[in-house]
């Protein structure tokens, strides 16, 4: 039985709601053994989607989804580079979140091809990876993008998180 095929678009006011349930959940899974279990297990939704939604349609970069039967089942979004060492003129990929219930079944991978072609007028694409994450720093790799050694810290819950950049 063959799948329904998988649709790209922009993410809608209507979508806040399923993509703040998409990162919470995606951090949850993603980031159990690298960020605290306190500060994840706090992670909220509805307080995400509030957020979300007042921020929405400000041009802070472009938001895609990924339906398959009108179903949401990834979120991607990527605008300018926003700071940091990379030369103005760069593309940032600021976010990519697939439902854990759908990791493995193309959807990353669909979204990150999408968010590649829109962002080949760029001279260079990059993202943040945290250095734990094992599995997103493979995803990453196969799709061509390598650590330029460039790292950072951020707080969460209290403890330093460390991220890696690659670049493509």
């Amino acid at each position: 039985m063959t799948r329904p095929p998988l649709h790209i678009r922009p993410m809608r006011l209507t979508d806040c709601d399923r993509v703040s349930q998409i990162r919470v959940r995606g951090w949850q899974h993603a980031y159990r053994d690298i960020v605290s279990d306190s500060y994840l297990d706090k992670l909220n939704a509805e307080e995400d989607a509030e957020l979300r939604r007042a921020r929405f349609g400000r041009g802070d970069g472009v938001q895609l989804v990924a339906e398959r039967d009108g179903e949401v089942l990834g979120w991607a979004a990527y605008g300018p580079g926003r700071e940091g060492e990379v030369p103005e003129g760069n593309g940032e990929l600021y976010a990519l979140y697939v439902d854990p219930e759908h990791l493995g079944g193309g959807i990353g991978h669909a979204l990150l091809t999408e968010v590649t072609e829109r962002c080949a007028s760029y001279p260079r694409l990059y993202l943040w990876v945290l250095t734990g994450n094992t599995r997103a720093r493979r995803f990453y790799e196969r799709a061509g993008f390598r650590p330029d050694g460039t790292e950072q810290s951020f707080e969460a819950g209290g403890e330093k998180v460390f991220e890696v950049r690659y670049v493509k």
